[in-house]
């Protein structure tokens, strides 16, 4: 039997339903599950403060999780972090758009599902690295880390114990560990 693989480009996507959500990984559609409330929780403790953090000095703004940005075309690459931030002149060069963000974020943070497989997360993190993202940041709820990937560079894994800081990506802001992941 010859199976056909049908090719899926960025505007056929959002042109889709939203009724579902998908990535799109070179061209095939990849369903996304709605988060738990633990993840949706995590995704806010991070999102506020560096959301507010980047509107106080300016530096740009924080993306939600289903906020699609176009990693590779040719085929088509279209990845949704559950938290971007794209820097103020990149999105000055852009501008308001109702489409999928034309590049990668400056920062794609995600947090580790039940259900995310290992080899899918290492696909996710290395199209954006190899898209231009300057750092992602993978939360892992179980192991109660957040380990930092940059181009280049061996990642980096924080604990409870360590803060991590924005570098030049967010000069100035750091957030605790532990405070992403302890309860109120």
């Amino acid at each position: 039997m010859n199976t056909t693989i049908q090719i899926v480009t960025a505007e056929d996507l959002m042109a889709m339903s939203s009724d579902s959500h998908f990535e799109l990984v070179k061209g095939e559609l990849r369903p996304m599950s709605p988060a738990g409330s633990r993840h949706g929780r995590i995704i806010s403790r991070i999102a506020v403060p560096m959301g507010a953090f980047a509107d106080k000095n300016r530096l740009g703004e924080i993306f939600g999780a289903e906020t699609g940005f176009i990693l590779a075309t040719n085929p088509d690459t279209v990845r949704a972090p559950d938290i971007a931030f794209v820097r103020t002149e990149r999105l000055d060069a852009v501008g308001d758009i109702d489409e999928y963000w034309p590049g990668p974020p400056d920062l794609a943070v995600e947090v580790i599902s039940p259900n995310d497989r290992i080899y899918e997360l290492d696909e996710k993190i290395d199209d954006y690295i190899a898209s231009g993202v300057r750092a992602v940041w993978i939360v892992n709820p179980k192991r109660r880390t957040v380990t930092v990937h940059h181009p280049g560079e061996a990642p980096i894994v924080y604990t409870e114990a360590d803060l991590i800081e924005g570098g030049e990506i967010l000069p100035g802001f750091s957030i605790a560990v532990a405070g992403i992941f302890n309860p109120r």
